[in-house]
């Protein structure tokens, strides 16, 4: 009877389940599955440098491509390191199966041993433990199962020794053969009709895309609607640029939208949520608009989302079916009038040309304006680079960065983690069959995970990273300064970027006039690897988002004046 070692079914599943990409970082508890996985025909395997970047980079592709990621890790310390990664997946919903080791079944003591489903599990994963030679197969296909179907990480673990065992050799069945096909919700008649009578009824709409509309290719029946009711456009933060280039897109909306953008919402008496999830940040806590203003259209609309109810009256279905019904319903309406006040293509105008923040600016003493650089990179980056954009306190400016639609557009911020940058960026590379790929980080989250310009350089990744480097961790500093205490545990100052780029064999450059944006532009789009922009940014410059939290805060207002500490 033939036989195979366990390690080379599980990859030989993975391989039938269509794994093609993987990420990696090995050890004892999953190289030899690791090998035997790149030597299948096909595969692309990339090597990393810290755990978390494999996961982080498999999310990053996954996303991208709505496929499954796979990573792996090995156990004990190889999963613990995964924490952070494993937590912004399960709260961005992003489907992985990262597979792991675990400690040996018949040994009595192990160095790197762990009980790791807990982890797993608290961080809103799913775990299977492969621990029976006979169910090798099945405990594959739960594995990504659970991932297909829940739309969540799992991780898949298997004792080390165990995988070394010879088992017979079989035909593995792919998880997606046993799956019910996935069929658009359609729409309730009475919800459709009730909707109708809502909008004929408003004033001014917006129309507001998220990631289920554009997964559901809802673009032109919203640009439609749009044109038929004098509707603003507008997007979420991870949908952003779905209706890039329609004279009635304003932007991103919630926390991080532009002034005008914030003129439009505020005055909307309709909000038409078009497969958005309707987080606290889209609403800016519901200064932008309250729960009453929204009809959301969504096949399993959430009831509560962060603490709060989103919306008050929904549309239980696929985006794409319900507004097509939406559509037939007001195609033959009269023209609406114009509404006094209600000029979308000139709010729209705005968005794409003047500063997304009117407060007056603070002396930048010989550093980077934050929007400025924003408005640089906007104007100078050419349309087909895909653009990865990290969190942290720059994530506001770097938002405001337009000119490309929303599949050239990455944004994973679910969790609120930063040190994400990097590998987001490498996962979406290795997504876009070679696309050049502009990420935008703050200097604070870049250097969490700065090792993997190595594995940026190994690959010949084509990325531009655009640091902005504002010496400090943007976010605490101007929490700390708004409190009254001193910012020292915040504070760094502006490192050379540009020559640890250059350690790593990537070219850096410190660019000190905006105006070499144009010539360097040139230089990437000649080169075939990597390249690093190091923008020394003001630390004066505050977000928006900041500014609005600073000045809520308890301590702040019990200060006179609002006295902040000295810079040290």
């Amino acid at each position: 009877m033939e036989t195979r070692r366990i390690y080379q079914a599980i990859a030989e599943a993975f391989h039938a389940e269509g794994v093609r990409t993987a990420f990696s970082l090995t050890g004892d508890g999953n190289m030899h599955w690791e090998a035997a996985l790149a030597a299948m025909p096909g595969v692309h395997s990339y090597h990393v440098r810290h755990e978390h970047a494999a996961v982080a980079m498999a999310s990053a592709w996954a996303r991208k491509t709505g496929e499954v990621g796979v990573a792996s890790v090995t156990c004990g310390p190889g999963l613990t390191q995964i924490m952070t990664a494993l937590a912004t997946a399960a709260h961005a919903r992003i489907p992985l199966v990262v597979f792991s080791g675990e400690d040996p079944i018949d040994s009595t003591w192990y160095n790197q041993r762990i009980d790791q489903e807990p982890l797993v599990l608290g961080c809103g994963a799913a775990y299977v433990a492969a621990r029976s030679a006979k169910l090798i197969d099945h405990h594959v296909m739960e594995a990504f199962t659970i991932a297909r179907s829940e739309r969540r990480p799992v991780v898949l673990a298997a004792p080390l020794d165990l995988q070394k065992q010879a088992i017979p050799t079989g035909t593995y069945i792919p998880s997606h053969v046993l799956m019910p096909e996935d069929s658009p919700r359609r729409p309730d008649p009475a919800q459709i009709e009730r909707a109708v009578e809502r909008i004929r009824a408003a004033k001014r709409i917006v129309i507001l895309g998220g990631r289920g509309a554009h997964a559901s290719g809802c673009r032109a029946i919203c640009e439609e609607l749009a044109e038929a009711w004098d509707a603003a456009l507008t997007v979420t933060l991870p949908a952003k640029g779905l209706f890039e280039g329609n004279p009635r897109y304003i932007g991103v909306t919630g926390g991080f939208a532009h002034v005008a953008t914030r003129a439009v919402m505020e005055q909307a008496d309709l909000v038409l949520a078009v497969g958005a999830s309707l987080s606290s940040h889209t609403s800016d806590a519901n200064a932008l608009f309250s729960p009453e203003d929204v009809i959301q259209i969504d096949p399993t609309p959430p009831m509560l989302k962060h603490g709060q109810t989103p919306a008050r009256q929904h549309v239980t279905a696929d985006a794409a079916l319900a507004l097509a019904e939406i559509a037939e319903w007001v195609r033959n309406d009269a023209p609406r009038s114009p509404q006094s006040g209600w000029d979308v293509a000139t709010h729209a105008k705005r968005v794409m040309t003047e500063a997304p923040d009117a407060t007056p600016r603070p002396a930048l003493n010989g550093y980077h304006d934050p929007m400025d650089v924003a408005a640089a990179l906007s104007k100078a980056a050419p349309s087909h680079w895909a653009h990865v954009g990290a969190a942290g306190h720059c994530a506001w400016f770097t938002a405001h960065i337009h000119g490309r639609d929303a599949d050239n557009t990455l944004t994973i911020r679910e969790f609120g983690a930063i040190g994400n940058g990097i590998c987001y960026a490498a996962g979406r590379w290795a997504a876009g069959g070679g696309q050049p790929v502009m990420m935008t980080e703050g200097d604070g989250g870049f250097l969490m995970h700065v090792q993997e310009l190595e594995t940026v350089a190994r690959y010949n990744m084509k990325i531009l990273f655009c640091i902005f480097n504002d010496g400090a961790y943007g976010s605490e500093i101007h929490k700390l300064r708004a409190d009254g205490l001193t910012d020292h545990g915040a504070v760094f100052g502006h490192r050379d970027l540009a020559a640890l780029a250059r350690g790593f064999g990537i070219s850096g450059t410190r660019v000190d006039d905006l105006s070499q944006l144009p010539d360097l532009v040139k230089d990437f789009e000649a080169g075939d690897g990597p390249m690093l922009w190091d923008f020394h940014v003001s630390d004066q410059v505050m977000a928006p988002t900041m500014r609005r939290q600073t000045q809520s805060s308890p301590l702040r207002r019990q200060q006179p004046g609002g006295a902040s500490a000295a810079k040290t």
